[in-house]
Order: structure tokens, then C-alpha cells, then sequence
């Protein structure tokens, strides 16, 4: 069993319902163990059309034995099985799962990119991350999730200053 990070948004519908219906399925896939699940949060859509709602984020941490790209496609049926439609990149959507890490694991695949390639530029999952696992070493990066965080909060202050 590994220990895998993934992330949840949804900004499409009943966002709330959606986030935790997934967690619910992950919980009852049969092959993966829900560890911690992070506070939701609302933030504000990064990338995509223009006019679109806030979405919910988190993350979950999980125990798996699926190997990462058996989990990309378990993820990808259970954002089916919620009614997840992609007609626009980085468009709404009802829900949206991430595989964010997988243990220290990396992998490059023309359908994975594992550590997830943008986790790190993100404050709302780089908040999420730190409640499940804030000593989690980042592979590729050597660093801790809290360390990368606090660095980002204070580049985002920084900027808004």
C-alpha cells in the first residue's frame, strides 16, 4: 500500500454535494483507504472562461495498491459517475479529482504527470495538502508541502502588496 494525495474541486451544481459524494465513492472503492480528508475551501477559478463560479477545494489523503495509472482511471470513472462533462479546458465542472502525489513516486506518461505539475503554484491545494500531510517531501523538489506553502503565501502577499 502507498499513500496518494488527491485533489477535489467542483464549482457546478450543488459543489458541497459533489465534493463529498466523491469522497464517499473513494471511500467505498474497494481498493483504496481514505486516511484524512482536508477542510473544504472556496476559492476563486484559476485558469479557464471567464465568468465561471467559485469552486470547493480539497484534498484526501488515500492508501492504495493501484498502481498510478489504474488510479487515474478510477478517478476519471468516478468524476463520470458524478456527471463530469469536459467540453472546455479547465472549464465548470461538477467534479474535478487530481492525483497530486503518489508516495515519492514520479511519473511522466502522455496521460499522467505525477507529482501533479502545478500542485505547487496553487495556495488552495497547497493549503489542503499541509492539513493531511505537512511533512510530505515534495520528490522533485526536496522540500516539505508546509515549507513550498509558506513560501507561496508569502510570494501571493507579496504580490497583492
Amino acid at each position: 500500500m502507498i499513500n496518494a494525495y488527491i485533489g477535489l474541486g467542483s464549482n457546478l451544481g450543488n459543489r458541497r454535494l459533489y465534493v463529498r459524494k466523491a469522497v464517499d465513492l473513494l471511500k467505498h472503492s474497494g481498493d483504496m483507504v481514505v486516511e484524512k480528508t482536508s477542510s473544504i475551501y472556496e476559492t476563486d477559478p484559476v485558469g479557464g472562461p471567464a465568468g465561471q463560479c467559485k469552486f470547493l477545494n480539497g484534498v484526501v489523503k488515500i492508501k492504495t495498491s493501484l498502481k498510478p495509472d489504474v488510479l487515474l482511471k478510477r478517478l476519471q470513472g468516478i468524476e463520470q459517475s458524478l456527471k463530469r462533462k469536459r467540453t472546455i479546458k479547465n472549464g465548470p465542472r461538477t467534479i474535478d479529482l487530481d492525483i497530486l502525489a503518489y508516495g515519492n513516486k514520479k511519473v511522466k506518461t502522455s496521460d499522467l504527470c505525477i507529482p501533479h505539475p502545478r500542485f505547487t503554484e496553487r495556495d488552495f491545494v497547497l493549503k489542503g495538502f499541509c492539513e493531511v500531510a505537512p511533512g510530505f517531501i515534495h520528490p522533485m523538489l526536496g522540500e516539505s508541502v508546509k515549507s513550498i506553502y509558506k513560501k507561496v503565501k508569502k510570494e501571493n502577499k507579496a504580490c497583492r502588496s
